[in-house]
């Protein structure tokens, strides 16, 4: 029998790494402490991120420069470059680190504050993009930061406010989706959208949260549980 991730939308990737498995499996557990939960959640993210990346950027040549020894060398650098990571508040900033240290020159981080309203529809209550993420020169890819996509409506919201940035490409990176959710983002976005997660969950309850799924990441992470 085919595994889900053998029959996803092409452009939806699912690690089939070893070492994320057994991280989420870690994460799963209500024996992992805050401190450790953050842990995994950036470790996990860093090694998405690195697929995600490797198959989303070029290598370019970028001039010549000198090294120690006084050779000359061809300095290489990424295509596109005209980056920028959302994180999706409040759990995207846990992967703000991750995918920050893999690339070779700072970008901007514009935040976006998103939450699902009693009938899991998307409320947008904060947004930097139209500030920071326009200009002279448009955004060649903008990187999407959500650990955790359920039911994918939130995702979705992320990818309307980024349309309207005009921005030329989204990837999202994350640590485990639903196979409802990423299907849902996938069928309306097309090949506008590539999703790197590092694992899938069947699909979500009546409530909208994930399952088996690793609770609340955002409650976990800032020990905010029973808010």
């Amino acid at each position: 029998m085919a595994s889900p991730s053998s029959s996803l939308p092409s452009n939806v990737h699912i690690s089939s790494h070893p070492c994320i498995k057994a991280k989420i499996s870690q994460l799963r557990s209500t024996s992992t402490n805050a401190r450790d939960f953050k842990a995994l959640i950036h470790e996990v993210g860093t090694m998405v991120a690195c697929e995600a990346l490797a198959a989303s950027l070029n290598p370019v040549n970028n001039g010549t420069d000198k090294s120690p020894l006084g050779d000359t060398y061809d300095v290489q650098s990424i295509s596109p470059s005209r980056l920028i990571l959302v994180p999706i508040l409040r759990s995207g900033l846990s992967l703000v680190d991750a995918v920050s240290a893999l690339l070779p020159y700072p970008v901007p981080v514009n935040h976006l504050g998103m939450f699902r309203d009693g009938n899991l529809n998307p409320v947008e209550y904060y947004n930097n993009l139209r500030d920071h993420a326009t200009g002279d020169q448009p955004v060649e890819l903008a990187i999407v930061l959500d650990p955790i996509i359920a039911t994918g409506v939130t995702c979705l919201g992320a990818v309307q406010s980024l349309q309207e940035c005009k921005a030329d490409k989204i990837l999202i990176i994350g640590v485990l989706g639903t196979e409802t959710g990423l299907r849902k983002i996938a069928k309306a976005c097309g090949d506008y959208v590539d999703i790197w997660m590092g694992g899938i969950d069947p699909g979500t309850d009546e409530k909208g949260m994930i399952r088996p799924g690793m609770g609340d990441v955002g409650d976990r992470l800032f020990l905010t549980l029973g808010k």
